[in-house]
């Protein structure tokens, strides 16, 4: 048995609850950190942030009103149209307030939600507001906390392994995605374990 196993023995025997992102989830509208001018430069401190492809779309000069993301206290910004979003431990400011700040409750690893958002694979083409509208009502797999530090440990080793990877062969790190999606919808379908689901 591995340590995952053992821990869902543990801590799961009566199978998993399922809440919505809303339960657990805080956001906060980052109007108040919009950058006032775009006149970026690779020389200044602050990075501003779209939660698209992008992702940084340059530096500021702006010293005032940061979103003090840091290590200790991550978040995770998502795109309010398209449902795009990013990990974010460092401060920042944004380019505009098309998006949600998104940070944890009690209860939650916010690690882990990031794992989650990626097994669900959303996206939106619709031009609406999707966080409170539709996201944040999805119901997601909630396992006590020890259940979810082993599930962020497993998934962020193979996450470090592909950032590692990356300088080297395009067919190997293909298949190392395949091997780390494959363990993320492994690991976080806790259906079998929903005995009030199944009746049980």
């Amino acid at each position: 048995m591995s340590k995952l196993d053992d821990l869902i023995k543990k801590f799961c025997p009566n199978g998993v609850k399922f809440l919505k992102f809303e339960e657990y989830i805080d956001y906060e509208q980052p109007t108040r950190y919009i950058v006032h001018k775009e006149d970026y430069n690779n020389n200044y401190d602050t990075p501003v942030l779209t939660a698209g492809q992008t992702f940084i779309l340059g530096y500021s000069s702006e010293k005032d009103n940061i979103y003090p993301a840091s290590t200790k206290n991550p978040v995770i910004i998502f795109d309010d149209f398209t449902g795009a979003f990013k990990w974010v431990d460092f401060p920042f400011k944004v380019k505009s307030s098309a998006m949600k700040i998104l940070s944890p409750r009690e209860g939650i690893i916010l690690r882990y939600v990031f794992h989650i958002m990626g097994h669900i694979n959303f996206s939106s083409s619709e031009h609406k507001r999707l966080w409170i509208s539709f996201y944040s009502q999805l119901s997601f797999p909630v396992p006590p906390l020890p259940v979810q530090e082993e599930i962020v440990r497993i998934l962020d080793s193979f996450t470090k392994l592909e950032a590692e990877l990356e300088a080297e062969l395009e067919a190997e790190l293909e298949a190392r995605r395949r091997q780390y999606e494959y363990y993320r919808d492994k690991l976080l379908n806790f259906n079998d374990l929903d005995k009030t689901k199944m009746g049980g």
